[in-house]
């Protein structure tokens, strides 16, 4: 079984990122009485089929252990990205997963996904991330990929709130 490739396993969960890696936070709120929907879209890998990511997923749920595969692209260019979800949590406060890079992602790092609700009774998207590149291509790209990552931030915030307008 291929180990992740990078250190600071389970990071994003408690939202300290390691120095000297690209960071990614993006938060955007969402209706109030959308939690449990908000947080089952998520564990579900229902937010990224919703926002166009195919999601090759060894369980239907996230949890400690589940591999995926996520394919960005379109007909037979997509980049495939393994990953492997080392944290999960679904409670009253917060639900979502935070995956790692497997070997052949074109990054190395980890990123969560979390829905959560605070003190006051609203409730919260957040994705945290931190990131190297790890292909040439992705080397390349320099800000253009920094770019990307919180494009896709955005865009699953962007998802997630349609979703949630729906149920």
């Amino acid at each position: 079984m291929p180990a992740l490739t990078y250190p600071h396993v389970g990071a994003t969960r408690a939202g300290q990122l390691p120095p000297g890696w690209r960071h990614v936070r993006h938060r955007v709120r969402l209706p109030d009485s959308c939690f449990a929907a908000a947080g089952a879209a998520v564990l579900g890998w229902r937010l990224h089929r919703a926002a166009g990511i195919r999601m090759d997923a060894a369980a239907d749920r996230a949890a400690p252990g589940v591999r995926v595969v996520t394919r960005l692209g379109v007909g037979p260019v997509r980049l495939a990205a393994p990953c492997q979800v080392v944290w999960a949590e679904d409670d009253e406060r917060r639900a979502g997963f935070g995956y790692g890079t497997l070997p052949g992602h074109p990054a190395r790092g980890e990123e969560a996904f979390v829905v959560t609700r605070d003190d006051a009774g609203h409730v919260w998207f957040e994705v945290v991330a931190f990131s190297q590149p790890d292909r040439w291509f992705m080397r390349a790209a320099g800000p253009a990929g920094r770019a990307f990552q919180q494009g896709y931030a955005w865009w699953l915030g962007r998802t997630l709130r349609r979703l949630c307008a729906r149920a």
